[in-house]
């Protein structure tokens, strides 16, 4: 035959096989999650979590408490992004038991939907029936300016996955969870009330590439007010648990085709730094405020 025009393609490397991204969720090393944390910390009761994205590592500064390196927790791993320590942290406010998640493991990273779900999966079993859940977003909206404070009133899941696709399990809610209103109102209120700018519609992409021009006008004439790369995934899982769930966004630059600079992380950080006392003190009066019951 190869006279005839047939040929045998012969590699000259072996092809690399990439594993494919676990899409489902792990329960097994879920509850082993919930075993860790509880052999260290047995009496813990919290009643709020807290959840801190890109930039917003110097909030809690203030906050002391004990801490579990997120590597001591099976399923959760270091995250492989800049600014996310990786550490749990056990404090109080107001007299309220808190666990802050100090950094968070994103979709993007490839490892399945374990290690993104973890926190909401930890603070349910543990008795926690609110989250606030934060991050450093893209202004889309005219008034959210790079520096401003954004309390999250809907989100548009863009990522093109959904944690709670495939096998239904239990422990993680209903199979068909209403989303009619994720981010609960008086949550929201209690946001502005603390110190945050505006309401708006976050929209999450799967990152890690920053959005283009094209995309950020099809997110506007969707209703999308801020864009980023998390959130969604989490409020998605602690809505379907039934737990309270906030957002908190800090708008950390315009989207692309609107800033008239090419867009880094490391920008998104510093943007953050600069508005991290406003950042501080709106997370502590919202917190002082849950533990006190206020409207």
């Amino acid at each position: 035959m190869a006279g005839k025009g047939w040929f045998r393609f012969t590699p000259t490397a072996p092809a690399t096989r990439f594993p494919s991204m676990n899409t489902q969720i792990n329960p097994l090393t879920l509850d082993s999650a919930v075993e860790a944390v509880r052999e260290k910390w047995p009496d813990a009761k919290p009643r709020c979590g807290l959840v801190l994205g890109s930039g917003w590592g110097e909030a809690v500064a203030d906050f002391h408490g004990s801490e579990i390196p997120y590597g001591q927790i099976p399923g959760f791993g270091k995250p492989g992004v800049m600014g996310h320590a990786g550490k749990l942290l056990a404090t109080t406010v107001g007299g309220m038991e808190l666990l802050v998640f100090q950094g968070r493991r994103h979709w993007y990273e490839g490892e399945g939907w374990t290690p993104v779900i973890l926190p909401i999966y930890l603070l349910h079993a543990l008795g926690a029936d609110t989250v606030l859940l934060t991050n450093a977003a893209g202004g889309i909206r005219d008034d959210l300016d790079p520096g401003s404070l954004m309390a999250v009133s809907d989100h548009i899941n863009m990522l093109g996955a959904n944690p709670l696709a495939g096998p239904h399990n239990p422990n993680l809610g209903t199979r068909f969870p209403d989303q009619s209103e994720v981010y609960e109102k008086v949550l929201r209120k209690k946001l502005l009330d603390a110190g945050a700018d505006a309401e708006g519609v976050y929209i999450a992409t799967s990152g890690p590439t920053f959005e283009t021009p094209a995309e950020i006008r099809q997110y506007r004439s969707m209703g999308a007010d801020a864009v980023g790369m998390s959130t969604v995934p989490e409020a998605i899982v602690a809505n379907a648990l039934g737990m309270n769930v906030a957002g908190l966004s800090c708008i950390c630059n315009w989207a692309a085709g609107i800033s008239q600079t090419p867009l880094t992380h490391e920008d998104v950080n510093k943007t953050a730094a600069a508005a991290m006392p406003r950042m501080k003190s709106t997370i502590t009066r919202f917190l002082e405020g849950l533990a006190h019951g206020s409207e």
